[in-house]
């Protein structure tokens, strides 16, 4: 099963707009991410696997495909982690894949789940407004600063356990 949830990748000041697809495949156990991912988004793979079970939920120790769209671009920080560890449970169907598919993810996981600040928070709710997500889940150190743009709902995040626990009820009340 594939599963999608997106983020965003910042170019100078403006944030663009990354489709992260996650893969699972029987075979060896593995974890790879493709689409020009720098070495901060090659090392995700390690606080993800970290995270997830340190959280309590069960890892897919399965083949592990991470692909970031478009492939042309260049992937640049760890704001990728949360979206990726989405993924993993939404292929899983722990969560629901749907509603994970509708919101923007841009969060570092600490390998205990905990969500930790990024930069370039105001851009990510620029793109998230420009995009059309309504929705998005931002590190509750940067929460304020997004929440300037009021055309979006940002919502603070402070572990990888909140987001999973949302993602998984039908209502959308957080």
């Amino acid at each position: 099963m594939i599963a999608k949830t997106c983020t965003g990748s910042l170019r100078g000041i403006d944030a663009v707009l990354v489709e992260v697809e996650v893969d699972l495949a029987s075979g060896l156990p593995g974890f790879s991410t493709v689409g020009l991912p720098d070495n901060i988004v090659k090392e995700s793979k390690d606080r993800v696997t970290a995270a997830i079970q340190n959280s309590g939920y069960p890892f897919a120790f399965e083949r592990i495909t991470v692909n970031l769209a478009p492939v042309a671009l260049k992937k640049e920080g760890a704001g990728f982690d949360l979206p990726i560890a989405v993924g993993i449970p939404a292929t899983l169907g722990i969560v629901n894949s749907e509603k994970a598919a509708r919101r923007i993810f841009c969060d570092e996981l600490a390998l205990d789940g905990r969500v930790k600040p990024i930069a370039g928070c105001l851009s990510m709710a620029i793109l998230a407004r420009d995009s059309g997500y309504g929705d998005l889940k931002l590190p509750a150190q940067n929460a304020r600063e997004a929440a300037v743009l009021n055309a979006v709902s940002v919502r603070p995040v402070n572990r990888l356990s909140e987001v999973v626990e949302y993602l998984k009820r039908t209502a959308e009340v957080i």
